[in-house]
C-alpha cells in the first residue's frame, strides 16, 4: 500500500503539470498551494466577527474574491498562485475598492455635531461590477447612493445639525434650497459629495421637521403627533423655504382644530410677519378676523336688549356679567370705543322706564280688566318690577363706564309719574324705585358720576324723601346693595350742594331720624360737617 503522503504529491503534480516548483532557500517548508489552501479551508467555517487575515509579508495583498466565498474576507482567489517571496497574478484586473456600508436611514439621516463634518468618498463605479450581491444589500446600496448631499444647520448658538439629504425629494419642494443646490454643484465634481449650509436658524429643530415633512408619507397625521404650536413653527419655516406643499398641509390641519388663546395669538403675529398667499389662507384667516365690515354697534345693542327681555333669572344675571366683561374699560379684549351709541342705549332706557310705568299701574289696579287679562300667565308683578330695576341699574353701569350717565341723572329726576304712584304704592313694592336712587346716589358720592349742581339738588329734592321712607325695607332686602356705602354717598351727595339746600334737606332728614331711628338712614356727620360750615365759621368769620 503506497505511502499517503506519497499519493497526495502525485495528485497535486497531476493537477498543475508543467508547473516548474522552485523553492527559495529562505523557507524552511515549502508553502502550501492555492489549491491546497482551498480544500483545508472547507474543514473550518470562519468566525462571523473574527476580522479578516492580514498578509504575512508587507508587499502581499488580498486577491479579488471569489463569487463563492464572502465579500471582503479576503480569501485568496484560485486564479491566483503565490510564488516564494512574492506575488504573481496570474489576470491583470486591477484590485476592487472597499465595499459600501449599509444605510441605516429609508430617506435621511442626521447628525448632531459642533462642527461640520469631512464628507466620505465617493463610491467608485467599479462596485456595480461586483458579482452575486445579495438583493437586499443592492437595495441599501442603492439608497445610500440617493443620499447625495449634506445640509448643515447652524442656529444663532452654537447648535448645529447635519442632514444627509436626498438632494432630489429637496429641490422639489423648496425652490430656496434648489437654487443652492445648483450653486453647490458649479464648486464641486460629480464624484464629490454637495455641501449646502443653512445659518442664523432661529430653531435648529423646527427647521429639522420641516425637511422631515418633506418625506412625511401621511402630512396630517404628522402634524397631528407635532401638535398645533409646533404647526405654526413649521409653517412660518415653509414660508421662508418656500415650501409650498407644506404650507398647505399646515394650513389644512390648523384650520381643523381648536386654538387656545396662546395659538391664536401666536397665528395673528406669524401672519403679521410673514406673506401667505390669501387664496390658501383664507379660512385661516375667517377664524382670526372678520373679513368684511364689522356691525359691532348693532351686535352689542342686540345682546343688551336680550338680557334686558330675559324671562330666567339665572340665565339674565350670566348674561350680564358676560356683557359687563366684553364691553367694559378694564376688559382684556380689545373694544371699540365707537361700539355703542349713546342715544341708542337711552332708547333702551326709555323703555325699561316705560315697562316700569306701565307695572307700577297694574300694581294700583289702574289697568282695566281687559288688558290685565293677558297677564295672568307672567311672573308675579313683584318679580317683574325687581327685573326692570335691575335692568335700570345695569344699564347706568354701562354708561357710568362709557362716561355717559349724566343724563341719566336729569332722567331719573324728571320721573314725575312714579314719584307719584310711589306715594300710593305698597311699600313691599315701591322701596324698588329707591334702589334705583341708590345707585345714583352711589355713582355720586363715590365720583364715578358729575352733573351740574342743578341737576344733583333736583334729583335729591324728588328722591330724598321717598329714600327716607323706604330706607328700612332696603335693610331688609338690600339685594347686594351696600347700605353704609349709601349714608356715606348720600351725605357727600347734600354736602355738594349750597348751603341753603344743604339746610333744607338736613332739617327734613332730621325729624325723619328723630321719628324713625334706624329705619333712616344716619347722616350724623354729613350733618355736623354742614353745621360747622353754617355756624361755626361764620361766627368766626364776623369777629
Amino acid at each position: 500500500m503506497a505511502d499517503p503522503g506519497i499519493r497526495r504529491s502525485a495528485s497535486t503534480g497531476r493537477r498543475a503539470p508543467g508547473l516548474r516548483r522552485a523553492w527559495c532557500c529562505s523557507f524552511a517548508a515549502a508553502p502550501q498551494s492555492p489549491d491546497h489552501r482551498r480544500r483545508s479551508s472547507l474543514h473550518r467555517e470562519p468566525h462571523p466577527s473574527k476580522p479578516p487575515l492580514k498578509p504575512s509579508h508587507p508587499g502581499s495583498f488580498h486577491s479579488s474574491p471569489s463569487p463563492s466565498s464572502k465579500l471582503g474576507l479576503g480569501i485568496i482567489d484560485p486564479r491566483r498562485i503565490l510564488s516564494p517571496g512574492r506575488v504573481s497574478p496570474i489576470d491583470s484586473d486591477a484590485p476592487l475598492g472597499p465595499l459600501p456600508e449599509t444605510a441605516d436611514s429609508a430617506s435621511f439621516s442626521t447628525v448632531a455635531v459642533e462642527s461640520e463634518p469631512e464628507c466620505l468618498d465617493p463610491v467608485p463605479k467599479e462596485r456595480s461590477l461586483v458579482p452575486d450581491r445579495p438583493d437586499t444589500d443592492a437595495r441599501m446600496w442603492a439608497r445610500e447612493r440617493s443620499l447625495d448631499l449634506s445640509l448643515c444647520l447652524k442656529g444663532k448658538g452654537e447648535k448645529c445639525l447635519v442632514m444627509e439629504l436626498d438632494s432630489r425629494v429637496l429641490c422639489e419642494n423648496s425652490p430656496f434650497f434648489a437654487a443652492m443646490v445648483v450653486d453647490s454643484s458649479r464648486k464641486v465634481s460629480d464624484a464629490e459629495c454637495r455641501k449646502i449650509e443653512v445659518t442664523g436658524v432661529d430653531d435648529v429643530d423646527v427647521f429639522k421637521e420641516t425637511i422631515e415633512l418633506m418625506y412625511a408619507k401621511d402630512a396630517t397625521r404628522w402634524l397631528m403627533k407635532a401638535g398645533v404650536s409646533r404647526a405654526i413653527d413649521i409653517l412660518e419655516v415653509c414660508s421662508t423655504i418656500m415650501f409650498d406643499r407644506g404650507i398647505r398641509f399646515c394650513l389644512k390641519y390648523i384650520e381643523a382644530v381648536p386654538w387656545t388663546e396662546t395659538e391664536e395669538e401666536k397665528l395673528k403675529r406669524l401672519f403679521a410677519k410673514c406673506t401667505i398667499d390669501d387664496a390658501i389662507c383664507q379660512d385661516v384667516l375667517a377664524r382670526l378676523g372678520p373679513q368684511g365690515c364689522s356691525h359691532s354697534e348693532n351686535l352689542a345693542l342686540q345682546l343688551i336688549q336680550s338680557v334686558t327681555s330675559a324671562t330666567n333669572g339665572n340665565a339674565r344675571k350670566e348674561m350680564r356679567s358676560l356683557v359687563n366683561g366684553l364691553l367694559s374699560k378694564s376688559s382684556v379684549y380689545q373694544k371699540d370705543p365707537g361700539a355703542l351709541n349713546k342715544d341708542n342705549l337711552y332708547d333702551i332706557c326709555h323703555s325699561c322706564l316705560d315697562n316700569l310705568v306701565v307695572l307700577f299701574e297694574e300694581a294700583l289696579n289702574s289697568i282695566p280688566v281687559d288688558q290685565s287679562k293677558s297677564r295672568r300667565e307672567t311672573k308675579p308683578l313683584i318679580e317683574r318690577i325687581s327685573k326692570e330695576v335691575e335692568n335700570l341699574n345695569w344699564l347706568l353701569e354701562i354708561l357710568i363706564d362709557k362716561e355717559m350717565a349724566e343724563d341719566f341723572v336729569g332722567l331719573w329726576a324728571n320721573q314725575e309719574e312714579l314719584i307719584r304712584m310711589h306715594e300710593r304704592a305698597s311699600p313691599m313694592v315701591r322701596y324698588e324705585l329707591s334702589r334705583i336712587s341708590s345707585s345714583v346716589f352711589i355713582a355720586l358720592g363715590m365720583r364715578k358720576l358729575q352733573c351740574p349742581g342743578g341737576m344733583r339738588f333736583s334729583i335729591l329734592q324728588s328722591w330724598f324723601r321717598p329714600m327716607l321712607s323706604d330706607f328700612g325695607w332696603l335693610q331688609r332686602c338690600s339685594k347686594g346693595l351696600d347700605m353704609r356705602m349709601l349714608e356715606e354717598s348720600l351725605g357727600q351727595v347734600i354736602l355738594t350742594l349750597t348751603l341753603k339746600q344743604q339746610q333744607m334737606l338736613f332739617e327734613q332728614w332730621f325729624r325723619c331720624f328723630a321719628g324713625h331711628g334706624t329705619e333712616c338712614p344716619n347722616l350724623s356727620k354729613a350733618f355736623q360737617v354742614w353745621w360747622r360750615r353754617s355756624f361755626v365759621r361764620t361766627s368766626e368769620v364776623r369777629r
